[in-house]
């Protein structure tokens, strides 16, 4: 098995910690794994991808120019890296805030409301949750219960109350994703 994903979107929407959410996961789960984040010239509200490697063998390189799955949280992402995915990848999509219709038909493609499956786990804010759910769901990279097990390493102790309606947001995306 091996993996090359690429979260984006804009600062502010949770794309360096999905990457690192899986990335912990995937290494608590004995596989091999890189994680790259890159920010744009503004933080929060600025564009912002991370792409991650999860593969059982060795890595040779971190760097992905082909990815097998794409979450695009915003439009520029979605037009970005599109025609990049690999040939039955996956591309999961926000269309709470994306308005364009993805034009592959050789990708996997899971149109997901992320804001408002987040607003109804308790908090439009972790709809980056969400969409891990639903990629967990679509493609088997990692078991729910490492992800979910895993924000405790990642997540400052300060905010383990938030620990709960986290799981909830994975939860429903992972739900959802059966769609």
């Amino acid at each position: 098995m091996r993996e090359e994903i690429i979260f984006a979107g804009f600062g502010g929407q949770g794309i360096m910690f999905m990457g690192k959410a899986i990335a912990y996961a995937a290494m608590n789960e004995g596989k091999f794994v890189t994680w790259i984040p890159s920010y744009g010239a503004e933080v929060r509200g600025g564009t912002a991808y991370s792409m991650v490697v999860i593969s059982d063998e060795a890595i040779a390189s971190p760097l992905i120019k082909d990815p097998t799955i794409c979450v695009a949280m915003n439009s520029p992402s979605l037009r970005k890296y599109e025609a990049k995915i690999k040939t039955n990848g996956l591309l999961v999509v926000n269309k709470s805030i994306i308005d364009i219709e993805p034009e592959r038909k050789d990708i996997e493609i899971l149109n997901i409301p992320v804001t408002e499956l987040a607003s109804e786990a308790g908090d439009y804010r972790i709809g980056n949750m969400v969409a891990l759910g639903a990629l967990l769901r679509k493609r088997k990279i990692i078991s729910l219960e490492s992800l979910i097990n895993g924000l405790k390493d990642i997540v400052s102790s300060t905010y383990h109350s938030l620990l709960p309606v986290n799981e909830k947001a994975i939860r429903k995306g992972f739900e959802y994703g059966s769609r």
